[in-house]
């Protein structure tokens, strides 16, 4: 387990890297008109303009007791958002809401070839679905979601750990600046 001075790091990691991401606007919160969720996630964050104020129990169930708000936000909510997230989980507060999926889902071999409903989106496959959603972060911002993930692979489940491996060498690292980390090796 890390020290607590090392968590604390990290998550100052996150704030200075994603402190001049700015609210989408209500209008921008969900990537998806489809079902429910996306209904329930656009009233629940609707107004949320200070993610340091959400509570880590209102971000693990959101929205409505569904637990999927990183399923459905917009890239821009999603890059907002995320910060408050990926804090509650270095602190270990979410239970039922794991941010490593949604920054390693498409990115590994398990779901990278994968086409998303082909149907209604052809030959789109997760990871292109990822590189899109993930386009909008900056350098920075990178830097400090391959930080997270390097810690989720010290302190997180280790089930994960392949799966965060893959995604630090087929994407985090390249776009951090950063060559491959020993932790990761």
């Amino acid at each position: 387990m890390m020290a607590t001075k090392t968590k604390e790091q990290l998550k100052t990691t996150v704030k200075l890297a994603f402190s001049g991401v700015e609210y989408p606007g209500d209008w921008c919160l969900s990537g998806s008109n489809e079902g429910e969720e996306p209904v329930l996630l656009k009233e629940a964050f609707k107004g949320k303009k200070e993610w340091e104020s959400l509570e880590p129990h209102f971000l693990d169930s959101a929205p409505n007791g569904f637990a999927s708000a990183l399923s459905f936000f917009s890239a821009e909510a999603f890059h907002f958002y995320l910060q408050a997230y990926l804090i509650a989980d270095i602190d270990s507060k979410l239970k039922e809401t794991d941010p490593v999926y949604y920054l390693t889902h498409g990115l590994s071999a398990d779901s990278k070839n994968e086409r998303i409903n082909p149907k209604r989106y052809g030959e789109r496959t997760w990871w292109d679905a990822a590189l899109y959603k993930f386009s909008i972060f900056n350098q920075k911002e990178c830097q400090a979601i391959v930080a997270y993930l390097e810690f989720k692979m010290e302190n997180g489940d280790k089930f994960d750990n392949p799966r965060i491996k893959e995604a630090l060498e087929n994407y985090w690292y390249e776009r951090a600046g950063q060559k491959m980390s020993h932790k990761a090796a």
